[in-house]
């Protein structure tokens, strides 16, 4: 299927819903409004004439001075028709986007990656925590108002110190 059917296959599928849909640099892209968005994934996924079975990726992009301020970026690709589908969803600094870890369980740890960054929140997430900082930090280091010089609160080492030495697989491995 080619990204122009792609499109219209999507707008025959939700006339009502107010996507809007566009080839851009030959990739089919939609436009979802985030009241929309977790029916729509859900048609995207379970409907026989899209199938898409992989969730590939998301992400941000924050727009500072525009509003809504945020970008979240879903790839889906189909392995049945091998086609590709990009969705965006734009939504203000407090607003929530549904979960799609329900429908994709690859989902989870790329929406806490997106909460822990953006502190974009995801209502239906069955673990939104941080991922990749600890809990201690404070703020979301990939909001383009962040503070680049910020100071974070100290916490308590917790890594084994120098002179432990781990074994792995009748190897000595040392740890520097």
């Amino acid at each position: 299927m080619t990204p122009e059917d792609i499109i219209t296959r999507l707008n025959e599928r939700f006339p009502e819903a107010g996507l809007d849909c566009r080839v851009d640099k030959g990739h089919a892209v939609a436009v979802v409004p985030v009241d929309q968005l977790k029916e729509t994934l859900k048609v995207l996924k379970d409907d026989e004439a899209f199938s898409f079975d992989l969730f590939m990726d998301i992400t941000a992009v924050d727009w500072l001075k525009r509003e809504p301020r945020f970008d979240v970026v879903y790839h889906l690709y189909s392995t049945a028709h091998n086609h590709r589908l990009r969705i965006k969803v734009m939504v203000g600094g407090n607003q929530p986007v549904p979960s799609a870890s329900g429908l994709w369980i690859v989902a989870d740890p790329m929406e806490r990656e997106i909460w822990d960054m953006y502190g974009i929140k995801f209502s239906g997430h069955p673990n939104l925590s941080r991922l990749l900082l600890y809990e201690e930090f404070k703020g979301h280091p990939l909001r383009k108002d962040y503070p680049y010089d910020k100071r974070q609160p100290l916490i308590e080492e917790t890594w084994p110190s120098k002179d432990v030495q781990v074994r792995v697989d009748d190897r000595d491995i040392h740890r520097p």
